[in-house]
């Protein structure tokens, strides 16, 4: 081999060396790069999914809280028997008269009632007096509740029958982008009654400054029924943690119509226990004007003599314990 060729040869061999440690370097550092590109992308997708588990975990305190809230008013509310008054029942049953016509209607038909019997039983005194005093009080203190707790319950059932499609207004309304007040007042315009009234005086109390948990605080105190709570405390939660208002409403919506589903239900399986019980509480009154009108002397003796007057007394006693025990064993209320 000549000089020249080893010299071709070693300059070769140089510059394939130089080369490779070229792009040795090169890759490295390459790879270096990639590296810290791919730790640092790691680096940032960690840190963003520690905000936001941090944000759902705040969220998640801040409802908890809400609801800690919202369940130390209701047991407040019922320690303070909110709706047990003689005004706040007027109110529920949609009445305008005032507290103190009932009581004078309730004294009336006590009187009233006390005149008819004694009157009616050939003065008779005694055992006579303590009968008519007791039915009289009776009468006097338990038929105008009675007729007012019938008309709360009628007015209650028909809100409670049209309060779902008001929730369902409301969550379209949501849904298309108008305000939650303007839903409110498209309810209380287009609604029937007793709905609409309700809303309007929500949106009379917002229109006064009254923001919207304390409106419909007051509505749950003029309709106390659970439903009227559920709604109350998901626009609570809702606007106090936030949230999609269109599908928590929309689930409140599907949860009152399974709750009207099985009160019909049971309802329907109950029926034949209520005729039950109106047969039994009618059939001492009915085998009464039987004999009354077949054979008058042989049952004119409760009516004119003194243990007749007593035994009247403890019948309507006992009839009364019944009724009540046969009526606690099938309501229903849940």
């Amino acid at each position: 081999m000549t000089p020249d060729m080893i010299t071709y040869a070693i300059a070769g061999l140089a510059f394939v060396a130089i080369a490779g440690l070229g792009l040795a370097f090169a890759g490295g550092a390459g790879q270096g790069k990639q590296s810290k590109r791919l730790k640092a992308i790691s680096e940032g997708a960690r840190s963003r999914g520690g905000n936001a588990e941090a944000a759902n975990l705040a969220r998640r305190k801040q409802m908890d809280a809400t609801s800690k809230a919202l369940r130390d008013r209701e047991e407040a509310r019922r320690r303070k028997r909110v709706g047990k008054s003689i005004e706040d029942k007027i109110k529920q049953a949609g009445l305008n008269f005032t507290p103190a016509m009932f009581w004078i209607a309730s004294a009336v038909a006590g009187v009233v009632t006390f005149g008819g019997l004694f009157i009616g039983a050939g003065m008779n005194r005694d055992v006579m007096l303590l009968t008519a005093a007791g039915i009289s009080f009776a009468a006097a203190f338990g038929l105008p509740r009675w007729v007012l707790g019938m008309a709360i319950s009628r007015r209650q059932k028909k809100f409670v029958s049209q309060f779902a499609d008001a929730i369902d207004v409301i969550v379209r309304g949501v849904k298309s982008g108008l305000p939650l007040q303007e839903c409110l007042r498209m309810i209380a315009k287009e609604s029937p009654q007793p709905l609409a009234a309700e809303f309007q005086n929500v949106c009379d109390a917002i229109a006064m400054g009254v923001d919207i948990p304390q409106a419909l605080d007051r509505m749950y105190q003029r309709t106390p029924i659970q439903e009227v709570n559920f709604f109350n405390i998901v626009l609570n939660i809702q606007q106090k943690a936030g949230g999609n208002l269109s599908e928590a409403l929309g689930n409140l919506s599907n949860v009152l119509r399974s709750r009207k589903l099985l009160r019909e239900k049971i309802k329907a399986l109950s029926s034949e226990a209520k005729a039950s019980a109106m047969i039994i509480g009618s059939l001492p009154v009915i085998v009464m004007l039987l004999v009354y009108f077949t054979t008058p002397a042989y049952i004119m003796t409760l009516f004119t003599t003194d243990l007749g007057h007593l035994i009247l007394l403890i019948a309507v006693c006992l009839m009364g314990t019944g009724i009540y025990v046969m009526r606690s064993m099938i309501n229903f209320n849940f």
